[in-house]
């Protein structure tokens, strides 16, 4: 049985028939943005997980190409990264070319305990990321450990420079930092970690450089997703500020307290999972892409035969606030001409002596199906409430709201975008933001406030 065609997003990207989970090998190259993905290619469940592939110009417009990188009877191809390598340092392409290589890991199906489990891995494609071939010496780096995966690589430095992976021991809660000069050889440089949410498994590492908006000051942001412990219960993605030498990742800050709100938090919704951001974006932009899911229910959802979503594409800043901290604040990467269901940005009061709300609903008034983002003045937090926006029984605590701190200021911005079953809520210019499903009887189109 199919889900209603209003749930599938037009501009968040989603397979045409079959599971998909975390992006992949997000990397730009010869004028083209391509997003790889865990796909089971066979079917609507988790399982034979292969990399899925789709390219686009814009962002936005995605065309969906055949399966990258398939599983096969000794391994499925779990997550991890894409790299251009201009300077062909791995070898891989004839003289004269340069390769787009993927890091993943090589999750291997064998029944003698005594193998590791999880390993890193190399394919290469001379064709612009059309076909891929394994490397023939697979793996190239093996830390004989049962959970050790989702390697993301990048170059670091000048022409003098090297690889850097940073690839998460998941159980230890730490993130590891190789260098390698050739992609193939890997040397272990430092740890990570466990820092501020270490409930959970650690996930999907991503490790860059941002500047500071204003300052010019360069710091350097290490995301890492974890499942469970994310601020609104289930998956989640957490974030540092720091310094990076080219081998060892130095935080700013580390939270002194066990309570989840002391952190720093990519996103405080419940379906923004395992992100990652582009190689080689243009004029330096820091874009991120997640999966727009939840593990806690992600297995459940109402949604057939194509199960999840992409977040849409966001570009990432650093900010200062008065006091000198500094935060991530994101912005959803739209280009012109799009219908999504609602995009609307409303400036609420923040008043002390009552709640602020916006009601998003699938029928005028906020009657019928609907979201609602409350702004509390005097507990000083924002929340999303998706309690009555349609189908909740994919999870016992669905509808369970989640909530941010406030940022400071009398007025609160608020821009909502919902596009099929996804809602995306930039608070504040985006410094505070929320991704949450919805399974709604009908579009989530007509907007009202309560003041």
């Amino acid at each position: 049985m199919s889900s209603p065609a209003h749930l599938r997003p037009r501009y968040h990207f989603t397979a045409a028939d079959t599971w998909m989970n975390d992006p992949n090998g997000l990397v730009y190259a010869e004028g083209v943005y391509h997003l790889f993905y865990q796909n089971n290619p066979w079917g609507s469940d988790w399982g034979n997980l292969s990399w899925g592939h789709a390219t686009s110009r814009d962002l936005t417009n995605w065309e969906p190409l055949p399966v990258a990188i398939e599983c096969d009877e000794q391994e499925w191809i779990f997550s991890g990264s894409v790299v251009h390598d201009v300077r062909n340092s791995s070898g891989l392409a004839p003289a004269g070319r340069s390769p787009l290589v993927a890091v993943f890991t090589s999750c291997l199906i064998d029944p003698d305990p005594a193998r590791a489990r999880q390993r890193q891995s190399l394919a290469f494609s001379v064709d612009e990321g059309v076909t891929w071939v394994k490397y023939a010496g697979n793996p190239v780096l093996d830390a004989g450990l049962d959970h050790f995966r989702d390697p993301k690589v990048f170059w670091f430095g000048g022409d003098d420079g090297h690889w850097v992976m940073v690839v998460v021991e998941a159980e230890a809660c730490t993130v590891a930092v190789y260098a390698s000069d050739d992609l193939i050889a890997w040397t272990l440089q430092s740890r990570f970690g466990p820092a501020n949410s270490a409930q959970g498994a650690w996930e999907c590492p991503d490790l860059f450089p941002l500047t500071v908006v204003g300052s010019g000051e360069q710091k350097w942001v290490l995301v890492v997703s974890v499942y469970p412990g994310g601020i609104a219960a289930g998956s989640g993605v957490q974030y540092f500020v720091g310094d990076f030498d080219g081998a060892r990742f130095t935080p700013d800050r580390l939270s002194a307290s066990e309570d989840s709100t002391s952190f720093d938090w990519v996103d405080y919704g419940r379906d923004f999972y395992a992100p990652a951001t582009f190689a080689d974006a243009p004029d330096e932009r820091r874009i991120m892409m997640g999966w727009a899911n939840n593990w806690d229910y992600a297995r459940d959802s109402p949604l057939r035969p194509w199960r999840s979503a992409m977040t849409l594409p966001r570009e990432l800043s650093l900010v200062a606030d008065e006091e000198g901290l500094v935060t991530l604040r994101s912005a959803p990467v739209v280009t012109g001409g799009e219908s999504f269901d609602t995009d609307v940005t409303v400036s609420l009061p923040v008043s002390a002596s009552r709640a602020s709300v916006l009601i998003v609903s699938a029928e005028p008034g906020g009657a019928g199906d609907r979201l609602e983002v409350v702004v509390d003045g005097a507990g000083r937090t924002v929340s999303v409430d998706r309690s009555h926006s349609g189908d909740t029984s994919c999870y016992v605590d669905f509808g369970a709201p989640a909530w941010a701190p406030l940022p400071p200021g009398e007025v609160c911005d608020i821009r909502v975008i919902i596009d099929g079953c996804v809602a995306e809520i930039f608070v504040a210019g985006g410094r505070v933001t929320f991704t949450m499903q919805v399974f709604p009887q009908a579009p989530l189109r007509f907007v009202a406030t309560a003041l």
